[in-house]
């Protein structure tokens, strides 16, 4: 896979995520990426054949990558701040043809595979649609070469071997990711860093014609340039926001109930209605419309400054005055029912001849 089909291949699958809003990584994740991987040159360090005795590889060339795919899988979990911690699988793969040798030639398939431990920050708040992020890593690389061979060119002799080492790996991840509207799902682009060291000592078989003894070819350290597209999927963060709580919409309070008793107040020894007593009147007459009526009661007070058989009289004549006023504002007058109670209930107690204006009154019962 060449290198600009892997930047084609992140460019469109970034497209969908356009609109798509970035989010912390938060809790279990899984992740995956394929790519391509380049292996920097690699110096041939020694070679030997039994009863030949060790060489240095001095003239002896290196071994030239012409690079390979790259496959990276990892769980981890993100703490929701920007760090992750996380285990990662990888496995690379490059065929290395040998260059640059005095008069020697040959090549191997080189295997790369082991689990690493990594640490990564993600630079979140930096934009809404994209996340970079840098990380580190060390762990065990397997090395496992095949088909090994190194010959002399002019057909003298050759090696064919083969090779499983285990070593030390490290490396530095530098990458982003970017959401692609499914909710905890972000598509990333990676570059990666990746030395293993240590020397990998090949051994096979040394033929010089129809002689044959033990050989070894031994390799200096690997340098990989990994460049991966892949999907990251964030457990943690794919479940639906709750929903936002609907605005608070105003209720009218209900309208009072009407009032079912009304008091209509008089000048001292008068029967006569005010405009303050017309209105209250007018105000009963009206409700009485709006709830359910069977009889309308009118009672008639005084106060105890006269006589009570005139009270009773005074009392008598303001209640009239309360019960016509009504059957002029349509209230039927066989609903109506008027009584006079001269100074007997008085609202205000007091003693014989006082003027009370708070019982010099009529009051109005819906029933």
């Amino acid at each position: 896979m060449k290198l600009r089909n892997v930047l084609l291949a992140a460019s469109v699958l970034a497209l969908p995520a356009a609109a798509a809003m970035a989010q912390p990584v938060d809790g279990l994740y899984i992740g995956g990426g394929a790519g391509f991987n380049w292996l920097q040159n690699q110096s041939v360090k020694s070679y030997s054949a039994q009863g030949i005795g060790g060489e240095k590889a001095k003239g002896a060339g290196h071994f030239k990558s012409s690079g390979g795919p790259v496959v990276v899988g990892s769980v981890g979990y993100g703490f929701g701040n920007g760090l992750r911690a996380e285990g990662e699988l990888n496995y690379r793969f490059t065929h290395e043809k040998l260059k640059g040798g005095n008069g020697i030639g040959g090549g191997f398939d080189n295997n790369t595979y082991g689990l690493m431990a990594n640490v990564l920050y993600d630079f979140n708040g930096l934009s809404k649609y994209v996340v970079p992020y840098v990380g580190a890593g060390a762990g065990l690389e397997m090395v496992s070469a095949r088909s090994t061979k190194v010959y002399d060119t002019t057909g003298a002799g050759g090696f064919n071997g083969s090779s499983d080492n285990a070593h030390f790996g490290a490396q530095a991840i530098a990458g982003a990711a970017i959401p692609t509207g499914v909710p905890g799902l972000a598509v990333t682009a990676e570059y990666r860093f990746m030395t293993v060291l240590g020397k990998d000592k090949m051994k096979g078989t040394y033929t010089d014609g129809a002689d044959s003894v033990k050989g070894s070819v031994s390799i200096d350290n690997q340098y990989n340039h990994s460049f991966l597209v892949g999907l990251r999927y964030n457990f943690g963060v794919h479940k639906a926001a709750a929903p936002a709580p609907a605005p608070m919409v105003p209720v009218a309070a209900p309208a009072p109930a009407p009032a079912r008793t009304y008091l209509v107040f008089f000048d001292w020894d008068k029967a006569d209605l005010t405009p303050r007593a017309h209105q209250i009147i007018s105000e009963a007459a009206q409700n009485s419309t709006k709830v359910q009526v069977t009889q309308i009661e009118v009672d008639g007070h005084a106060d105890r400054s006269g006589t009570p058989a005139y009270n009773m009289k005074l009392s008598k004549r303001r209640a009239d005055a309360v019960a016509a006023d009504l059957v002029r504002l349509g209230v039927p007058q066989n609903v109506i029912y008027v009584q006079a109670f001269g100074d007997t209930h008085p609202l205000v107690p007091t003693a014989a001849g006082v003027r009370e204006p708070q019982n010099r009154r009529v009051e109005i019962i819906l029933k």
